[in-house]
């Protein structure tokens, strides 16, 4: 199909099954959010997908063309927003941002971005929580990648820098597939167009937070 298709992904540890011959895809102009109980799998998923952690089995097409996980980084077809920073601390933002951007008008355009300006001459391991994550999202949704993978954007951040992620990710929609995960649900589906749930290794779709309850993940 048109867009990024994941199929026949499974994965164990050991004789523990994770993921069990899953599923799913996101097109370009849709965000699709996936809800999971810890240590369900939402983490290993985007991991697999995108080639830092080896799967039993996995099968991936973007636009029809089958690729490999090890074709993921190099291609750039897939950003990853993993839950551990990935930005140097002991750089200045103003100083990230070329690494990544060489091109002088992607920096004007990251710099210029709201609420980056601020932050451009401070170090990134001096960035409050909130404030570094955004920074990553923004990063991140610059680059030409058409698809996106978010873990966790939302955790443990100030709720002014989650309104800015979602501003941003409502906006930058119509040109990319966004995947996001998040155990702050009210967030995530504030902003998806549809949602998935992991549990028992398997892959269940939900419409809004009353299938999250009736399913288990939330308390009624």
């Amino acid at each position: 199909m048109n867009g990024l298709l994941i199929t026949n992904l499974t994965k164990s540890f050991g004789t523990k099954n994770i993921l069990s011959n899953i599923s799913l895809h996101c097109t370009i102009g849709e965000i699709v959010g996936v809800f999971g109980r810890n240590g369900t799998g939402k983490s290993t998923l985007l991991q697999c997908v995108f080639g830092t952690l080896r799967s039993d089995s996995i099968q991936i097409q973007i636009d029809y063309e089958q690729i490999t996980p090890k074709e993921i980084i190099p291609g750039r077809k897939i950003g990853y927003l993993p839950q551990d920073s990935f930005l140097p601390k002991e750089k200045k933002v103003r100083d990230v941002i070329p690494i990544l951007f060489p091109d002088g008008e992607d920096q004007d355009t990251i710099f210029y971005t709201k609420g980056i300006y601020e932050l451009e001459t401070r170090k990134v391991g001096a960035l409050s929580l909130g404030e570094l994550r955004y920074l990553e999202v923004v990063l991140l949704c610059h680059l030409a990648h058409p698809f996106l993978m978010l873990d966790e954007p939302f955790s443990m951040i100030q709720p002014a820098y989650k309104e800015l992620i979602k501003e941003l990710l409502l906006h930058i929609k119509s040109k990319k597939g966004i995947i996001v995960t998040d155990h702050y649900y009210e967030d995530v589906l504030s902003v998806t167009d549809r949602n998935l749930l992991i549990k028992e290794g398997n892959i269940l779709s939900i419409k809004d937070s009353n299938d999250l309850v009736s399913l288990g993940y939330l308390r009624g």
